[in-house]
């Protein structure tokens, strides 16, 4: 049988630190609601751009409508042919306004740049580009904001 070791004074210490800085942490001011949804904008961004499907849909309400009437399922579909057929996505997202008529409603207008390298392409040149304007509605659900609602038009429609 080994002999057990003891922690030193040295490792306690460091534990003891880092149990305070973690206390700290979560006792530290709150983000804002513009923050938590500018967070949030920016976590899905990551999800698309490291083409992480469920990543991204769980940035989406159960009870998620386009213009167009899709719904959840609607949109999982599009966003998995979009990632099958474009090998990498390379996003620009630029936040122009955020509201909050409600307390747990967001509403967002966002200029959005998507460059995805379509599969089998013969060069590096062999690109898909769009630019669209989109407004979207995050509803917080439990404690996390989630698209409800989503609206784009190519920028050039103006």
């Amino acid at each position: 049988m080994l002999p057990q070791s003891r922690p030193t004074v040295a490792s306690l210490r460091r534990a003891f630190i880092a149990g305070v800085v973690v206390a700290l942490a979560a006792c530290g001011p709150r983000q804002t609601p513009e923050a938590q949804v500018r967070a949030v904008v920016a976590q899905a961004e990551h999800a698309a751009e490291a083409r992480d499907l469920s990543g991204i849909m769980d940035f989406v309400s159960a009870d998620y409508r386009d213009e167009q009437g899709n719904g959840t399922a609607e949109l999982k579909q599009y966003l998995r042919g979009y990632l099958i057929a474009h090998q990498s996505v390379h996003l620009l997202v630029k936040v122009n306004s955020v509201e909050f008529p409600y307390r747990d409603l967001a509403k967002l207008g966002l200029t959005l740049g998507a460059l995805g390298r379509e599969s089998g392409a013969a060069t590096a040149f062999d690109v898909a580009a769009d630019v669209y304007d989109v407004e979207l509605e995050l509803r917080l659900e439990g404690g996390e904001w989630r698209a409800t609602r989503a609206r784009w038009r190519p920028a050039s429609e103006g």
